[in-house]
């Protein structure tokens, strides 16, 4: 499991680039960082972020 930033605005920020510039879609992130989509999901929407399917990014 890759180390990702636990401030969740800063986590936003960090998966949203690797989104834009890396991967398809939040799974394929999830898949080749060993991370928990749930718990990604979970953890950035209690701060009001919630991930878009269609625009592959958190907002």
């Amino acid at each position: 499991m890759r180390e990702i930033p636990q401030d969740p605005v800063i986590l936003m920020s960090y998966l949203n680039t690797l989104l834009r510039d890396r991967y398809g879609s939040l799974s394929e992130l999830c898949e080749d960082m060993e991370l928990s989509e749930a718990e990604l999901k979970e953890k950035l929407s209690a701060a009001g972020f919630d991930y878009s399917r269609e625009r592959n990014r958190f907002a």
